[in-house]
């Protein structure tokens, strides 16, 4: 990871682990890799306590494995993982773009056009980076008209699994180019307001998404 200065900020382990939560989801820090509480001590000019609340939170959201005498590893991802994660996050993304539909501000509805035009220039230059971070700001987009705090809260902690998968799965060629028409529909029912037909139609994106990456994933094993 490239190193930065002391972060000061009242919440300080929040902050550490949203570093290192980034780091594992964009496969920065590799499944089974250690992680070193003195070198995170020193990259970040902090004490081991903040380190040590970070790496909890990463725990009980199963991005890192803590181990008494070997202390912390990032965790592997495995197919349990995401036939796990990936039908509970398209039942609470289904209920987002129904909130969504009927929500959703005009200024929202001109900002998600403007997103798909992104996702689209993205997907023309193959940059997948680029691609996956617009995707994540067209769900938190939907997610934001949906105005129901509880939801986001509960999407927020599923989401993880769900955002290192989409990094570290080399999808096909045929699989994104499904996914950036899919993302073309999902637009059309949002300016629409058709609650049903969004509702519907992210869920069969999300299912989509995990048969293309457990393909992905036993091709890779």
């Amino acid at each position: 990871m490239t190193a930065i200065g002391p972060i000061e900020r009242r919440a300080l382990h929040e902050d550490l682990a949203e570093h290192l939560r980034r780091a594992i989801i964009h496969g920065e820090l590799a499944p089974g890799e250690r992680i070193s509480e003195k070198a995170l001590c020193e990259q970040f000019a902090v004490s081991r306590t903040p380190v040590r609340e970070a790496l909890k939170i990463l725990s009980a959201e199963g991005l890192v494995q803590l181990n008494q005498n070997r202390g912390a590893a990032v965790t592997e991802l495995t197919r349990r993982d995401l036939e796990d994660a990936f039908p509970v996050m398209g039942a609470l993304e289904a209920l987002a773009g129904e909130l969504a539909a009927r929500n959703a501000t005009d200024a929202q509805t001109g900002r998600m056009r403007v997103l798909q035009e992104r996702l689209v220039a993205m997907y023309n230059k193959g940059d997948r980076r680029g691609y996956f971070r617009i995707n994540e700001e067209i769900h938190q987009l939907i997610l934001t008209a949906a105005d129901n705090a509880f939801l986001a809260r509960l999407i927020r902690t599923v989401s993880v699994q769900v955002r290192r998968a989409r990094y570290q799965a080399n999808l096909s060629p045929e699989r994104w180019a499904e996914a950036v028409a899919e993302h073309e529909e999902i637009l059309d029912a949002f300016e629409k307001r058709s609650a049903a037909r969004l509702s519907r139609l992210l869920k069969h994106h999300l299912a989509n998404k995990l048969a293309a990456l457990l393909i992905a994933m036993d091709k890779e094993h």
